[in-house]
Formats: structure tokens, sequence, C-alpha cells
């Protein structure tokens, strides 16, 4: 799934076009590296995403195309800084 879909669908950020500017400034990082919105997202990989003062690290753990509302933040973790 491409990266800017993951953080919409796992409702990291609200709306795709949000993501897809966020990851063409730079603010989203994939394993350490500056990621392009077509990355493709598996399983493992740490997201940070630096959005103002607003900082997020967080680990894959799913990668799925619909997921409820209620159910989002079953497809990543929080990973401490």
């Amino acid at each position: 799934m491409r990266l800017d879909k993951y953080l919409k669908v796992s409702r990291l950020i609200k709306r795709r076009t949000v993501a897809n500017e966020a990851c063409d400034a730079g603010k989203v990082e994939v394993n350490g590296k500056p990621a392009r919105a077509s990355y493709d997202v598996k399983e493992g990989d740490i997201i940070e995403i630096t959005l103002g003062a607003r900082s997020v690290k967080v680990r894959v753990t799913a990668v799925k195309e619909t997921v409820r509302k209620e159910d989002a933040a079953t497809m990543y973790t929080a990973v401490t800084q």
C-alpha cells in the first residue's frame, strides 16, 4: 500500500492530500529516511511524522485496505523516542 494511503487509512493524518503534501515536504520518514508518497509500506516499517511541533513515531503492525474508525489504531504501535 502507498504511504499516503496508509497514513489516511490508519488515521495518522486525516486526509490523503495532506499526507501527500507532508511526504513531498520531507516531513515523513520511513526507517530513518525521507519517504515519498509512493513508498510501499510493509509490516515492521517505522514511520516518523513531523507536523509543526508535533512528532509521531510508530511501527506498522498491519496493512489493510479498509478499516473501521474504531480499529484504525490496531494498524500501528507507538515507538518511544
